[in-house]
């Protein structure tokens, strides 16, 4: 038996549905994560990461959000990363606030390679990788989703807000759907920004306007809104759904707009009309892809574009992309565009 699926069959056996704390060697330390995996994984499952907000962690996250019984229940597996420890003793994910100018982590580095690690190690998916997070991690899925989307199929911040030196640097290598969960009476993130730095955290932009950045990031033409019922009406709040349609490669971006909610994770504390985190998963589930060796612009079919694509990536030296790896000896190289070609060509 291969090693790379020994090892993948020993975790699986090992987890037995139990979330198992790692870490993960990066530029000098070792960065702690949990990682569940469920009974009912299966190769090239998708992977999604939860980021926990500001002064909070892995493990609180991993508690409240109730992601890893979703999880059993639909076959993913799911990573919780551990913020970094500031000067002031809270854990954070470095996205730049105005009292973090010393801080020199880099995080999206750290994910980057622990996404990749995981990937190898245990046959997830390469192409179903997901981001979300609770404010600091809704942050900073905002920055993964500009600097880090060809690692990334969908980002899905709830309580997160866009740095206005991210929203102003934005431009990902590829567009990808968004999801924004958001409260308007949000005292935290709040939702029309702070673009003045009243609260201290630094400048950023209000859910508006960063849900329009995506909105033309993914070239999203249609429009629609609703009104979900208001089930529990003491919890003062109900939600208000935009979702911006046709866009590049079927793309659209969300957002679940809690009217009078605060700072939260729905369905936990705030409003109780909806769960967050089954939002979330049907959020990324219905943007997850069907994918095929030589498809390298996810449209669902092989053609001249890929051969582009392909052709580009060779002459370039480009990061390895095992979607273009057609003959599959783990390198880039002609003999995979003659593989591309012989394969429009119905050889």
């Amino acid at each position: 038996m291969p090693y790379r699926s020994f090892l993948f069959l020993f975790i699986f056996t090992y987890s037995l549905s139990q979330p198992v704390l790692l870490e993960h060697p990066y530029a000098g330390f070792n960065r702690e994560y949990y990682l569940f995996i469920p009974e009912s994984i299966e190769p090239e499952a998708s992977l999604i990461f939860v980021f926990h907000g500001y002064s909070g962690s892995a493990e609180g996250i991993m508690e409240y959000s109730g992601m890893n019984q979703i999880a059993n229940e639909n076959g993913f597996a799911v990573c919780y990363p551990q913020g970094t420890i500031d000067n002031y003793n809270n854990a954070f994910f470095n996205v730049g606030y105005e009292f973090h100018w010393n801080e020199t982590v880099d995080d999206v580095g750290f994910i980057i390679s622990l996404a990749q690690h995981l990937q190898d190690e245990y046959d997830f998916s390469e192409i179903n990788t997901f981001s979300t997070g609770m404010s600091n991690g809704g942050d900073f899925s905002y920055l993964l989703g500009c600097q880090a989307s060809e690692y990334f199929r969908a980002i899905a911040p709830n309580a997160g807000i866009m740095m206005e030196w991210i929203f102003e640097t934005c431009e990902p290598e590829r567009p990808i759907p968004l999801l924004e969960i958001h409260g308007t009476n949000d005292n935290v993130s709040w939702w029309d920004g702070d673009i003045d730095n009243v609260d201290g955290w630094g400048s950023y932009v209000g859910v508006d306007e960063a849900i329009q950045l995506w909105k033309e990031i993914n070239s999203c033409t249609g429009f629609m809104v609703d009104t979900l019922p208001d089930i529990y009406e003491n919890d003062g709040s109900y939600v208000i759904t935009e979702k911006y349609l046709n866009g590049v490669n079927n793309n659209e971006v969300w957002l679940y707009k809690i009217v009078n909610g605060g700072h939260d994770w729905p369905g936990v504390w705030g409003n109780m009309d909806i769960h967050a985190s089954d939002v979330i998963w049907e959020f990324f589930n219905q943007f997850s892809l069907d994918y095929q060796i030589g498809d390298v612009d996810y449209s669902g079919s092989i053609d001249i574009i890929d051969l582009i694509i392909v052709s580009n990536q060779i002459l370039t030296n480009s990061e390895y992309n095992h979607l273009a790896d057609l003959n599959n000896d783990g390198s880039l190289n002609i003999n995979d565009l003659y593989a591309l070609i012989a394969l429009m060509l119905g050889y």
